[in-house]
């Protein structure tokens, strides 16, 4: 039976990838803004705490949900601006 060469030693597993922060970074893709934002920081909690891999994907499903969000506030405020400076709008009551 041989012995291992001395120097060599089995390469360490790298740390997994948390597992909300990769469905955190789906869900703000499907556009489920306030349930990423909401796992990403789960996820960014979790991760201090076991140094898990996967930051930067918390970190882009909470920036991608906010981001969608202030979009679709803008949107609806452009929408309610345009709205009601229109004077050809028929309300009836």
């Amino acid at each position: 039976m041989t012995q291992p060469t001395p120097g060599y030693a089995a390469v360490p597993a790298a740390p997994k990838t948390n597992v909300l922060a990769i469905v955190s970074l789906v869900i703000a893709i499907l556009q489920f803004n306030l349930i990423a934002i909401i796992l990403g920081a789960i996820a960014l909690n979790q991760i201090k705490k076991t140094g898990e891999n996967g930051r930067g994907l918390a970190i882009a499903g909470i920036v991608i949900g906010a981001l969608s969000i202030l979009f679709w506030v803008i949107i609806i405020i452009v929408i309610a601006v345009a709205a009601a400076s229109n004077p050809n709008v028929v309300t009836t009551y």
